[in-house]
């Protein structure tokens, strides 16, 4: 992914059941458990929770399977 994201970015992401989209929620950089399931994340290598706009559903991403969506001007 060429461009970051950060925590509140509109993203999309592919789950099994097709392109997600949501929000960052979180970023981790220290290793943890989510859902019951170990993740490694440093501040090099950080994981991200996010939320499903349409069934707020949250999951844990690495950055590079994230595409920040483009922000809408008014």
């Amino acid at each position: 992914m060429s461009t970051s994201v950060t925590v509140g970015d509109r993203v999309s992401w592919n789950t099994s059941q097709g392109e997600t989209r949501g929000r960052v929620i979180q970023r981790k950089s220290n290793d943890f458990i989510f859902q019951g399931q170990k993740f490694s994340a440093s501040s090099n290598e950080p994981t991200f929770i996010v939320e499903s706009d349409k069934t707020g559903s949250r999951d844990a991403q690495r950055p590079e399977a994230l595409h920040r969506l483009n922000r809408r001007r008014h």
